[in-house]
């Protein structure tokens, strides 16, 4: 194409910048309160202001109409009745809750909003909100020197998006991913800002194309939609932690996944039979390297239809899944949303007769080209297509599958565009409309139908999916993995950040390709890609047809012992890591995190890149580039300890530590603590022996620390069936107090006891344990 050319800058190619001025709102004319809602008539539209909780403000402008309060497709939260005071004064109007201050000047409706302690959150200063005839909606707000933006979903590029510009539209984006490769699969329409150690948040609930502006001036930024309302909730934090919870109050949280689907994941395009199949599963059995997932890629189908097998590849799908199934593997194989038109085929046959299939308001189906060749697409919008797609799925869970992968679900099709004719009209649950306003919740909405549908199937086991096309609320369903990268170490330094900012986006289970997508790895890379995935929250490795296959066994026996040794410590941190996913859970923080979301006040970690933390006191420093084994790390305050070395690294300092191939550095916060497992069998891969990990401190320090632990598969642990003990860790020059302040929950782990371990402990310091002097083993009795 011509545009991958230098055709793309022919000084004749200019972009229309569409130059029709924006119209402000206009002058306040009335106001009244209704249902708790404060609706502003104003010269040119209409406003309305509602507060979800003390913390939590919504702003909805309508220019042609009453706004709409009810057509979220992310929103799940209904809200709190809030107590606010209203203050009329001659220019202003000033709406109060506990931890907001909501200011309307009344010449020109420009919205300022403060936190209890008077710290401006947003100031729309001179320019307010608008519209366009042709019905695009913008608002600007006041950006401060000190303003760092991060989250905005599935964004390339560093940590920091100050300075950046990012386009809202689902796309399927082979090309190589770079820095300024935007938009991609993923369209979470919501930031946070951190200031001088104070965070808020801004969630857009637009479906559009949006667009979110920190690039084209020093001093404002805006973000806009090319229709709908202008609606976006404003959080106020203060702690970035406290943003998440706010934000995911509205958007929701995840269910816990099975514990399976936080192992060690292997897929390539594609395991093409049965044989092949059994012969990678084999290997990963006879090389002990401990493995949950086995994917199936489209060659599993019969010429790419979804709800079939190829009987020749795949001759006896059931006895496969059940053999995996006892060497502890799982399947999960891949589902597109494109239907293949053909009359004989059982699903498109439903479809059609069942009308499930998107159309134009002609009445005529629309049929896009994917895999399968010319396709219908269901109506994910219409909760009838939502019941038949989930119900369809019976066809996999009849086999033991428990688990999909949702892909092209942008939705992707084979033309110019790229996706579905934007004038198609879905039907929307009653209210219809174009996919120019829903395609970027076409995914969230399959994955929907398709997570709901597993949950029905599987009869109280936690099903497990895996999407590439999203949109705000998608952690409700889905994990989300970063889509076609590159076998580059450009594309390793990059996943750190990407995988962090879709953690501050509230999507907790998220992960790259490991090893790269696309291009041939090499051994050095996978081993370095493999160590960063033992961290992530979602690790899978995956390759691309043509490419060099990358299981860890494919590059030679010493690259294959570091990435088993790896791989198997994702088992071993398992209980970490699960205590982590139950605390994503319960308040919508990431699993794996950027510095400042625990050191928000330390301006050295608004934007490092290459370290990341998991919780919050683990601290992880990898290597991101080739023939390299040094690098500085930055440690924020306290001491941090080495796991693997004991050596002790003072805080708020940068330290140079040297890590060999065979070796990623990785350090505890000293005076906290962590649980730690071992593997017992292939087949069940839950510890059955953990172990809780003091670091002693010289100095007067506490720390809570938490275990978690439940069946791992089912959902009784909403029913009380989960272990919870926390316990207080407190440090003093002669004693290491360990107190359980609470046990929690009815489940019975096989484990009875869990061992302490402490590491540091000076012979000066005595261990106390619920009030006794322990002078030989230390244990936590359950």
């Amino acid at each position: 194409m011509l545009e991958d050319t230098s055709f793309a800058i022919h000084p004749g190619k200019e972009k229309d910048t569409n130059t029709t001025p924006y119209k402000r709102i206009g002058t306040l004319q009335a106001y009244k309160e209704a249902k708790d809602t404060y609706l502003f008539e104003c010269t040119k539209g209409h406003v309305a202001i509602k507060f979800y909780t003390d913390s939590i403000v919504r702003i909805v402008m309508n220019p042609f109409s009453q706004p709409k309060l009810d057509a979220s497709k992310a929103v799940v939260a209904e809200g709190n009745s809030v107590e606010v005071k209203v203050k009329d004064q001659d220019q202003a109007v000033s709406l109060l809750s506990k931890h907001l201050i909501v200011t309307i000047e009344k010449e020109t409706f420009s919205i300022l909003i403060q936190d209890d302690k008077g710290h401006v959150l947003l100031d729309e200063g001179n320019r307010g909100m608008g519209f366009k005839p042709t019905g695009e909606v913008i608002t600007y707000k006041k950006m401060d020197k000190d303003d760092h933006f991060y989250g905005f979903g599935e964004k390339t590029g560093f940590l920091d998006k100050r300075g950046e510009r990012y386009e809202m539209w689902n796309s399927d984006v082979y090309i190589p991913h770079n820095p300024e490769t935007d938009p991609l699969y993923v369209s979470i329409p919501y930031f946070m800002t951190l200031r001088n150690g104070r965070s808020h948040g801004v969630f857009f609930d637009n479906t559009f194309r949006t667009i979110f502006d920190m690039k084209s001036e020093l001093d404002y930024y805006s973000f806009e939609a090319e229709g709908g309302q202008l609606d976006y909730y404003v959080m106020a934090g203060p702690e970035p932690k406290q943003v998440l919870e706010q934000y995911t109050y509205l958007t929701g949280r995840m269910p816990l996944p099975p514990k399976w689907s936080l192992g060690y994941h292997q897929s390539r395009y594609s395991y093409e039979t049965e044989a092949e199949v059994r012969e990678i599963a084999q290997n990963f059995i006879d090389r002990d390297i401990p493995l949950d997932v086995l994917y199936l890629d489209i060659h599993y189908m019969n010429g790419y239809r979804v709800f079939t097998f190829d009987e020749e590849r795949f001759p006896d799908p059931k006895k496969l899944i059940q053999d995996l199934k006892q060497m502890g593997i799982r399947i999960v194989p891949i589902v597109d949303p494109g239907v293949k038109k053909d009359p004989e085929y059982y699903v498109y046959q439903e479809g059609i007769n069942q009308d499930q299939f998107c159309k134009y308001i002609e009445g005529n189906i629309y049929h896009g080209e994917v895999w399968p060749g010319i396709s219908a697409f269901p109506d994910f919008t219409d909760e009838k297509a939502r019941k038949w797609w989930g119900d369809k799925h019976q066809f996999y869970t009849d086999l033991g599958i428990e688990g999909i992968w949702n892909d092209m679900n942008e939705p992707a099709v084979f033309n110019e565009t790229k996706t579905m004719d934007v004038e198609v009209m879905h039907r929307n649950d009653g209210e219809p409309t174009t996919h120019r306003e829903l395609h970027n919740v076409y995914g969230f909405l399959m994955g929907k139908a398709t997570y709901e549908g597993l949950k029905h199937q599987l009869n109280g086991k936690r099903p497990f999916l895996l999407t590439r096309a999203a949109f705000s609320g998608v952690q409700r369903y889905a994990a989300v993995w970063t889509g076609d990268n590159r076998s580059f170490w450009e594309h390793l330094q990059m996943t750190l950040p990407m995988v962090m900012n879709l953690g501050l986006s509230g999507v907790p289970l998220v992960g790259p390709d490991v090893g790269g997508f696309a291009h041939d790895t090499n051994g050095e890379l996978l081993v370095r890609w493999t160590q960063v995935g033992a961290f992530t929250p979602y690790f899978r490795n995956h390759s691309a047809i043509g490419t060099l296959y990358q299981e860890p066994w494919r590059f030679g026996e010493e690259n294959e012992s570091i990435m088993r040794k790896y791989i198997q410590m994702r088992y071993k941190w398992m209980p970490h890591l699960y205590k982590v996913f139950q605390e994503a859970t319960k308040k919508g923080l990431p699993v794996m995190r950027p510095l400042f979301m625990e050191f928000p006040k330390d301006e050295k970690t608004y934007n490092i890149n290459d370290q990341f933390m998991i919780g919050d006191n683990v601290l992880i420093a990898p290597i991101l580039a080739p023939s390299v084994t040094d690098r500085a790390v930055y440690f924020p305050e306290g001491d941090w300890i080495e796991m693997e070395t004991g050596n002790v690294y003072a805080g708020e300092q940068v330290h140079l530590v040297h890590a060999e191939l065979d070796y990623m550095p990785i350090f505890v916060k000293r005076g906290t603590a962590i649980f730690q497992g071992e593997i017992q069998s292939r087949q069940n891969k839950s510890p059955k022996q953990v172990e809780m990990h003091i670091f002693a401190s010289p100095e007067e320090h506490w720390y809570e620390a938490t275990y978690y632990d439940d069946d791992g598969e089912t959902f009784a642990y909403e029913n009380g069936e989960y272990l919870e003990l926390k316990l207080k860790v407190v440090h003093s020059t002669e004693t290491i107090t360990i107190t359980t302040l609470e046990h929690n929950g009815d489940y019975k782990p096989d484990y009875v006891e869990i061992p302490i371990v402490i590491h540091h402990l000076s012979k000066h310091q005595t261990v106390i344990m619920n009030g006794e002097e322990i002078n030989g083993r230390a244990v936590l009795t359950l």
